[in-house]
């Protein structure tokens, strides 16, 4: 089954002229990839979602070359945003990746020819000399706050590979902008931990803080837990992906953070991880036989980034004990394979706004643009583990609903 599947992808790709026939993009002479193996077909697909970004702000141009669409409903809201949102968004998810050590294989290759445009895209998007320097606070918007706390994050994820080779220039500009960034009032729903995040960020580097702005994050989230992993996204519940794509990870990281410096309880840590986990837990039940999901609520063209709870639990190992985490691989890449079609990508190789193909810029809100669309690059965390790790190394695995809908045995699910 997964040949085949394969294999009717491969064609899909091959007809539209997107997959090179000599390596895995010889125009940049790139090394040859395997993308009928998991992983190769991972990095292929990273490669080509995160080149037209990062090659482009690693030498100034983003702003000028960017295939940059705006949702139907836009109105008058400052399109610049959309730099910092394609940016910030994609090397959240890349950066444990970054973390893995450099080698002279294909993978290898190609992880460290994008970290090293993605080092340049940081000082370039920081820089205000720079033609790509970001928008940031006081340009009209509060939209920065987002997606500071998503590079925020990046740098949580992988200090030594992504803020520790910073020149101090590049580093005082970024504590320059992220402090200013408390002007910013986050409203009460998932932006509470935005602006937790990045505080969070300057507290592990020893930067003064506005404790209040992590403190609100933490306790407004804690109170509006429903039970069973489900969070409300503020005062209401929304039936929708953002407990995955913003609420558990960013919660958990910050907390992390602050129990380390002795500001926060462990108790509270480890309520979050639980709670975490079990929100995986129904993630892996979502995916159906066919590597479909229900497309539900809000930022439905966030894609795959609806899964970067789960993706972050096969990270860290902390899937619960009935889920093999090879079955979270051939889910996750079933899902990638009936999204990531060639038209769900412009002529020039950027996202569009939609699901899959080119015909849904329906579906977008009114915040969306191109840059919203590179959330999807936190589905891709695992990517973080070696090669050798048993989510890579494992055999192809059934998942949950693959069981139940060809009548294997399964587990039973229960709530906590």
């Amino acid at each position: 089954m997964q040949r085949r599947i394969f294999l009717k992808w491969s064609s899909l790709f091959g007809a539209a002229g997107l997959i090179p026939t000599k390596s895995l993009l010889a125009e940049n002479s790139a090394p040859k990839i395997n993308k009928e193996n998991d992983r190769d077909y991972w990095v292929w697909l990273l490669d080509k979602i995160a080149t037209p970004v990062l090659s482009n702000i690693s030498k100034g141009e983003l702003r000028k070359n960017m295939d940059l669409q705006v949702s139907p409903q836009w109105g008058n809201a400052n399109k610049d945003v959309a730099y910092l949102e394609a940016f910030g968004r994609l090397i959240a998810g890349m950066a444990p990746w970054f973390n893995l050590p450099e080698d002279n294989t294909a993978e290898g290759k190609i992880r460290k020819r994008l970290h090293e445009q993605t080092l340049q895209g940081i000082a370039n998007g920081f820089d205000p000399q720079n033609p790509d320097y970001f928008c940031w606070a006081g340009h009209a918007s509060s939209q920065p706050l987002v997606d500071a706390a998503y590079v925020a994050h990046a740098f949580i994820r992988a200090p030594k590979t992504l803020w520790e080779p910073l020149s101090e220039t590049t580093k005082k500009q970024v504590i320059h902008e992220f402090v200013g960034l408390r002007q910013i009032k986050p409203g009460e729903n998932n932006w509470v931990l935005f602006a937790a995040m990045v505080e969070s960020f300057l507290l592990s580097i020893g930067i003064d803080i506005d404790a209040q702005r992590i403190d609100h994050g933490i306790d407004a989230i804690n109170g509006w837990y429903l039970g069973d992993g489900w969070y409300a996204d503020g005062k209401y519940f929304h039936f929708d992906h953002y407990n995955s794509y913003v609420i558990h990870p960013m919660l958990l990281d910050v907390l992390r953070i602050n129990v380390d410096k002795g500001r926060r309880t462990k108790a509270e840590l480890d309520l979050a991880l639980k709670r975490m986990k079990r929100s995986a837990q129904i993630q892996e039940r979502y995916i159906s036989p066919e590597g479909t999901y229900p497309v539900i609520g809000r930022s439905s063209t966030y894609r795959i980034a609806a899964f970067q709870g789960l993706a972050q639990m096969a990270l860290e190992d902390e899937l619960t004990t009935e889920i093999e985490p090879a079955q979270v691989r051939c889910a996750l890449t079933a899902v990638m394979k009936r999204i990531f079609i060639p038209s769900t990508f412009t002529p020039k190789g950027w996202l569009r706004l939609g699901f899959v193909g080119d015909k849904q810029i329906n579906i977008a809100d009114s915040y969306s643009n191109t840059g919203s669309m590179y959330i999807s690059s936190l589905a891709f965390l695992p990517l973080g583990l070696p090669a050798s790790h048993k989510f890579w190394s494992g055999p192809f695995t059934d998942w949950t609903s693959r069981k139940a809908w060809s009548g294997q045995v399964f587990n039973i699910d229960h709530g906590i």
